[in-house]
C-alpha cells in the first residue's frame, strides 16, 4: 500500500544524467545469472611426468632350508615402490616384504601337496609421479616341480592422455603399454581399465571419472583457465598425469532475484499495511509494484528443507523483520492466523514452504497463505481459495510492474 514519506522519512533523491532518479536509501538490487556453457575446448595438453626405468624382476630358488623368493628391485633410488594390496593375491603361508627399493615375496618352505599360484602388483613410481605397474604372477608346484618359485610377469605402461571431441563435450583417452615376460601369455586379464581425476576445475563443470566433460549441465562462466590438471590410473596402479588450458564459452541464463514479492495471479503480493516498519505490524494483500515500497521484500532461505523467510525491505533496505503466522500468538493481531511482521528468527512461524500447487504452507501452523481481498489482512486458512487467490510466485524486482 503505497503512501508517499518522502519528506516525512528524509529519503534524499538526487536526479541524475538521462532523468532517472538515485534513491539514497539503497541501490536496487538487478536480477541475478548464472551460465549455461555452450562449447568446451582444451588447448596445450601435455604431460608433467616421465614413466620410471624398468624394474628387475629375480627368482630366487629354494636353498638350504629356505623359501624361495621373487624380488621387484626399482632401476633409479629416485623411484618409491609400492604394493598393490588391492590386486595382489598372496597365498597363505607367503609373505611380502618392503625395504631399500626391493619387493620381496617369500614361498612356502615345504612344498605344497598341489600347485600354489600367486599375485604380486608393484607400483613403481618416478620422482615426477608417473607410474608403471609390474604384475608379477608366481607358482610353488608340488613334487617331483622345482621347489622355488616359477615366474612371470608383465609390465604395464602408461601411454601419453588424448582427448577428443565427442558431440556435446570433451573426451581424454589413454592406451597403455602392456608387454609380457618372454614365453608369457601375451594377453593380461583383466585388461587395465583407466579412471580420470581432475584438478583445477573451475567451478560448474560436469566431469566423470571415465574422462568425459559435458556441455549439457556445465555452468562454469566463460573464460579461459590455466594450470588445469588431468591424471589417468588403471586398476593395476599404472599412472600418468597431464596439465592442460581449459577454454570455456557461456551464454547467461538470467534467473529470478531474491529481492521482489511474492504475487497471486491477481497481482497483490504482501504488502506492509501503510508502510508500518514494527513488530505486530499488519500484513496485507495489495498490488506488488517497483513504486510501492510497502510490497518489496527479500526472499531469505529458512532452516527448515524448502522453507523460505520474507523479509520487508522497502526500497530494498532489509528492515529486520519478516512475514510471520503466530497463530494467536499476538494480543494485537486482528486475526488467530492473521499474517503480521515479526523480528527476524529462524522459528517455523516465519518460515514457508511453496507446495506444488503454487501455495505457500506455514511450517508452524500447516496453514496456507490467502488473501480475503485487495486491502485486507492475510490469513492462514486449511485450505486455499476456490478462485486461485492463494496461489503465489516469486516474482523478483525486475519483473514487478512499475
Amino acid at each position: 500500500m503505497y503512501l508517499n514519506l518522502r519528506k516525512a522519512v528524509g529519503i534524499s533523491v538526487v536526479p541524475l544524467l538521462g532523468g532517472a532518479l538515485a534513491v539514497g536509501a539503497t541501490a536496487l538490487p538487478a536480477s541475478a545469472h548464472t551460465w549455461q556453457d555452450t562449447a568446451l575446448r582444451v588447448n596445450y595438453l601435455h604431460s608433467t611426468c616421465t614413466a620410471p626405468g624398468s624394474a628387475t624382476i629375480a627368482p630366487a630358488p629354494t636353498q638350504f632350508n629356505k623359501a624361495g623368493t621373487v624380488t621387484v628391485s626399482r632401476a633409479s633410488a629416485s623411484d618409491t615402490l609400492t604394493v598393490n594390496s588391492a590386486m595382489s593375491k598372496i597365498p597363505p603361508g607367503m609373505t611380502v616384504s618392503n625395504s631399500d627399493g626391493v619387493v620381496t615375496v617369500t614361498g612356502l618352505k615345504a612344498q605344497p601337496a598341489s600347485t600354489v599360484q600367486g599375485t604380486l602388483v608393484v607400483d613403481d613410481t618416478s620422482a615426477s609421479g608417473c607410474a608403471t605397474a609390474w604384475i608379477v604372477v608366481f607358482d610353488q608346484g608340488a613334487p617331483p616341480a622345482p621347489a622355488g618359485l616359477v615366474t612371470y610377469y608383465y609390465s604395464d605402461t602408461t601411454g601419453a592422455i588424448t582427448r577428443s571431441y565427442p558431440v556435446g563435450g570433451v573426451q581424454f583417452g589413454e592406451i597403455s603399454t602392456v608387454t609380457p615376460s618372454a614365453a608369457t601369455n601375451p594377453v593380461l586379464s583383466p585388461a587395465p581399465a583407466y579412471s580420470f581425476a581432475y584438478s583445477g576445475l573451475p567451478s560448474g563443470i560436469m566431469s566423470n571419472s571415465a574422462g568425459r566433460f559435458t556441455i549439457a549441465g556445465s555452468t562454469a562462466a566463460p573464460g579461459t583457465y590455466g594450470s588445469v590438471g588431468v591424471t589417468a590410473a588403471d586398476q593395476y596402479g599404472a599412472r600418468t598425469q597431464s596439465a592442460f588450458q581449459l577454454v570455456v564459452k557461456a551464454q547467461p541464463v538470467y534467473v529470478p532475484g531474491n529481492y521482489g514479492n511474492a504475487v497471486n495471479p491477481f497481482g497483490n503480493g504482501f504488502d506492509a499495511y501503510r508502510q508500518h516498519q514494527y513488530p505486530g505490524a499488519i500484513v496485507a494483500g495489495w498490488t506488488a509494484t517497483k513504486a510501492d515500497p510497502a510490497t518489496h521484500f527479500i526472499r531469505l532461505p529458512g532452516t527448515v528443507q524448502g522453507a523460505y523467510k520474507f523479509e520487508y525491505a522497502p526500497n530494498g533496505v532489509a528492515s529486520g523483520l519478516c512475514v510471520s503466522d503466530p497463530g494467536g500468538g499476538w494480543a494485537s493481531d486482528p486475526l488467530p492466523d492473521g499474517l503480521i511482521l515479526t523480528s527476524s528468527n529462524n522459528g517455523p512461524w516465519q518460515q514457508f514452504i511453496p507446495q506444488p500447487d503454487g501455495t505457500l504452507k506455514n511450517v508452524a501452523t500447516g496453514l496456507v497463505v490467502s488473501p480475503n481481498g485487495t486491502g485486507a489482512q492475510l490469513r492462514g486458512t486449511t485450505a486455499p481459495t476456490p478462485w486461485g487467490g492463494s496461489v503465489y510466485t516469486w516474482t523478483d524486482y525486475s519483473h514487478l510492474p512499475g
